[in-house]
């Protein structure tokens, strides 16, 4: 049952294409055309609104933007679509639309639903809606890395559960070793910090300094400094409020107020207003007696020996000391020293770091090591069960004695981790090395894929690889660019009816030259350009009946109106259509 489908695109200013649409059927669509139509814009075009590169190249000369927008149908329950409306996208009947705009100068901009959404956005969606497989594909088939991922995607939670706790064990052992790395190939530095950190922390404990202590001596130091002053000053002060002991017919403020308060209190009680005055004149009274009285105590308390104020210019002296090295004040040299004794604490304890480290490093390699064969072990199981598998679908693809098989092995290497009484090299991903063999025909010894298939070959291993996969972890929607490349004959037959066959289960999208290919499909659309080499609205149709044969009769002989290749086209469509 396919979950989604990708209905129609329609296509603006990219490349060749002027303004066409594609529609597409849910079951088998094959796009064909002369060289150089425009077919592979199809597969262009569906890159774009998956997330793909905006490359401002595609851009049709003379036009400001690219347009390519998109329907697909999606279940609303379907995890496509709750993501979809958790971006804020809306559904359309059923149907999710997307679009993606590339302007000439290379600015990229992406919809989905109606609203406006970042490109990765898009990416994150494809790879639940479409496996688009073309030459490139094929050649990345041949990395050995890719063939392990192809191998680990196939095997699913039989490998997916060991390789994540491998990858956990491998991450705490890689942070291990670089810290255990750092601390003994800087051991020179690092004694030489906690040489210096000891200098720094000696000199304080030596001055003994309290917070804020440096404030409190510039006060100190301020007023022993002018001591005469501040006494000579207080003592006039005083003068004038209280009198003066040596001038008895002096006036003063205190004289003063009195008087007056006892000039209102003769009378007070006449007026309430004046007798509010008067106590106001008697608070003044108290206030003055009061401030006399500290001025006093101030001078009588103000210590002018010069012996302190050297003192405290001393102690100033140390403070100041430290604050040209550990801090701007008191406070951050305190800081400073609590931070570098913590710091003094990690260094000494390196030697006891350094064991502790080693005891971790050397446990966790060997719990690697274990992990390791378990995730090799997986690996082999799902490897057999894989190569049989593509072996069977080679067997529909006109390779019925070709045998697909996986070479597991692992690199000696002294300083890996053990696996199997042996050190072996080991990587993120495992200690496993997996190539993908074939062996053509019997007799033949199995050889790698990149040495012992040939371009037909290889289209039609990476077809089988992917009709598993199908089976395994489908996707709704398969798009193949010219996957039958260096494929002809009975080979491109059987390669049309195992698309076919995928069709059933999914949306299957071709790009092909091959009418062999193009014969099964459900439906075969011509891209064709216009005499000023364009492809417009009319420029991509929908082949039915007669059109179809002559597109058919085109491709088996460059001729549409051949008779032979006509008697040949109309035999592939009877067999396709017996075989469906």
């Amino acid at each position: 049952m396919v979950v989604s489908v990708l209905e129609e695109m329609r296509i603006r200013s990219l490349g060749v294409i002027d303004d066409a649409v594609v529609e597409l059927s849910p079951g088998f669509t094959a796009v064909t055309g002369e060289t150089g139509a425009g077919k592979t814009m199809v597969v262009t075009s569906l890159g774009l609104l998956l997330g793909g590169r905006a490359d401002p190249a595609l851009v049709r000369i003379g036009a400001d933007k690219a347009v390519v927008e998109g329907r697909i149908t999606v279940p609303a329950d379907a995890p496509v679509a709750v993501r979809a409306e958790e971006a804020g996208a809306e559904l359309d009947d059923g149907a999710l639309l997307i679009s993606r705009t590339v302007s000439a100068e290379g600015r990229s901009r992406a919809h989905l639903g109606g609203r406006s959404v970042p490109v990765g956005m898009l990416s994150e969606l494809a790879d639940e809606l479409v496996a688009v497989h073309g030459q490139t594909d094929q050649q990345g088939l041949l990395k050995l890395s890719r063939q392990r991922q192809a191998l680990d995607r196939y095997a699913g939670d039989a490998v997916a559960g060991p390789l994540a706790k491998y990858a956990g064990a491998h991450r705490r052992l890689r942070a291990v070793s670089a810290e255990l790395e750092e601390i003994i190939t800087r051991a020179r530095e690092r004694a030489q910090e906690a040489d210096m950190l000891r200098y720094g922390l000696d000199e304080i404990a030596a001055v003994e300094p309290r917070a804020g202590e440096d404030a409190e001596l510039a006060e100190e130091a301020e007023r022993l400094g002018h001591a005469e002053a501040l006494a000579s000053a207080a003592a006039a002060a005083h003068a004038a409020l209280a009198g003066n002991p040596e001038d008895p017919e002096g006036v003063d403020a205190s004289t003063l107020v009195a008087g007056a308060y006892r000039a209102l209190e003769a009378v007070r009680s006449h007026d309430p207003a004046l007798a509010a005055l008067a106590d106001r004149i008697g608070e003044i009274g108290i206030l003055l007696g009061d401030v006399a009285g500290e001025l006093a105590g101030y001078a009588d308390d103000l210590d002018a020996d010069p012996l302190r104020l050297a003192a405290v210019e001393e102690r100033r002296a140390a403070l100041t000391g430290l604050t040209r090295k550990y801090g701007e004040d008191v406070d951050a040299v305190l800081t400073w020293a609590e931070q570098g004794a913590a710091r003094l604490t990690e260094l000494d304890g390196d030697d006891e770091r350094i064991g502790e480290l080693t005891a971790e490093r050397d446990a966790l390699r060997a719990e690697l090591g274990g992990l390791a064969q378990a995730l090799t072990d997986a690996r082999t199981e799902a490897a057999e069960r894989f190569a049989a598998a593509v072996t069977a679908e080679l067997a529909s693809l006109a390779m019925p004695h070709a045998r697909v098989s996986f070479a597991i092995r692992q690199t000696e290497d002294p300083e890996g981790v053990e696996v199997g009484g042996r050190p072996v090299a080991y990587g993120p991903s495992g200690v496993d090395e997996v190539e993908l063999l074939l062996a053509p025909h019997p007799g033949a010894p199995p050889r790698p894929i990149a040495k012992g298939a040939s371009g037909g070959e290889l289209s039609r291993v990476m077809l089988a690889v992917e009709v598993v996969f199908a089976g395994t972890d489908p996707v709704p929607t398969y798009l193949f660019d010219e996957v039958d490349a260096g494929v002809g004959g009975k080979a491109a037959v059987e390669i049309g009816r195992r698309l076919a066959r995928l069709a059933k289960s999914a949306q299957v999208v071709v790009v092909t030259h091959l009418p062999q290919v193009a014969a099964f499909a459900d439906r075969q659309l011509l891209v064709e350009k216009t005499n000023d080499g364009s492809v417009t609205r009319s420029g991509v149709k929908v082949l039915e009946g007669e059109d179809r044969i002559r597109e058919l009769s085109r491709m088996l002989a460059g001729q549409e109106d051949s008779e032979t290749a006509r008697a040949h086209a109309e035999e592939l469509l009877e067999t396709a259509r017996a075989d469906g």
